[in-house]
């Protein structure tokens, strides 16, 4: 196991780390408003990024110290690891990351330098081994996007028609295409060649527009999309290739028959092998007998 508990120091009710890089917000829809809001992604830079650093911060931390528990305990790594986030109880802006696997050891005398660490369960595990593939570590990759509310998603929203809010889904599949890039990316780094996933969460809400607020113009909206996948990055190894299998050839009939027909062909032949004339005779005898 291992966990650790962050105060995330900002305020507001999701910390204030979001701001929809909206030029336009805050004058109103009628005149410069108008625009077509951009999706503000903590991998590309974003005010969003800091707290995406701080929750990265929190589950490595959490995941080093289990690593450390399952090498201290003689361990070769972790399975069927879970990680979770919760408030801390009774303490504001507080969160605690944990995460809970089973420590598992390779029988034979070599073992690895560094855990490695793993969502899939014993079964999963034992699969992927047989596979050729080897476990390296469990990774999460995480983005928070913000969007304004701009004119024309306020007027999709409104529609008495059956209408895509095209903001929102821009919104949406920006911020799942950023996490799926950070968990590439952090794969990557480990030397994986692929990743098995795990988990994939979206969290979406809506907060009052700070721009807007600035202005004086509190009723304009932003919309935070909050996405997080989870996966183990796995890498190929090299492995005996196992000799092709052949078949058995069985005889259909009576073989006594079949051996003196071929030790008759044999005679006839003016180039017959005497070798193979004495092991079929050989071969008849012991059927006899």
């Amino acid at each position: 196991m291992g966990s650790a508990v962050f105060h995330i120091g900002r305020s507001g009710r999701y910390w204030g780390y979001h701001d929809c890089l909206f030029p336009g917000a805050g004058y109103g829809f009628g005149f410069s408003n108008v625009g077509t809001a951009p999706v503000a992604v903590s991998g590309a830079g974003a005010p969003s990024k800091a707290l995406v650093g701080v929750f990265d911060q929190a589950r490595r931390t959490a995941l080093g110290r289990m690593s450390a528990e399952c090498q201290a305990l003689g361990g070769d790594g972790v399975v069927a690891a879970g990680l979770t986030m919760a408030p801390f109880e009774g303490q504001p802006n507080c969160l605690e990351f944990k995460v809970i696997g089973t420590a598992v050891r390779a029988r034979g005398p070599q073992h690895v330098g560094q855990p490695f660490t793993s969502h899939l369960d014993g079964q999963g595990f034992a699969k992927l081994l047989g596979a050729g593939w080897v476990p390296v570590e469990l990774l999460v990759g995480m983005s928070v996007g913000v969007r304004h509310d701009d004119y024309r998603t306020q007027s999709q929203t409104y529609s008495w028609a059956n209408v895509e809010v095209t903001g929102w889904s821009e919104l949406v599949h920006a911020v799942r295409a950023d996490a799926r890039r950070q968990l590439q990316l952090q794969g990557a780094k480990q030397g994986g060649d692929g990743i098995i996933m795990a988990d994939s969460q979206l969290r979406v809400w809506s907060e009052g527009c700070l721009r807007a607020r600035n202005r004086s113009n509190s009723e304009q909206e932003d919309h935070v999309a909050e996405a997080t996948m989870v996966g183990t990055t796995v890498a190929r190894f090299q492995v005996r290739q196992e000799l092709p299998r052949t078949l058995s050839v069985m005889p259909l009939g009576d073989r006594g028959k079949l051996l003196r027909k071929r030790l008759a062909a044999v005679a006839s032949s003016p180039y017959g092998d005497r070798a193979e004339y004495r092991r079929l005779v050989e071969e008849i005898s012991e059927l006899n007998d």
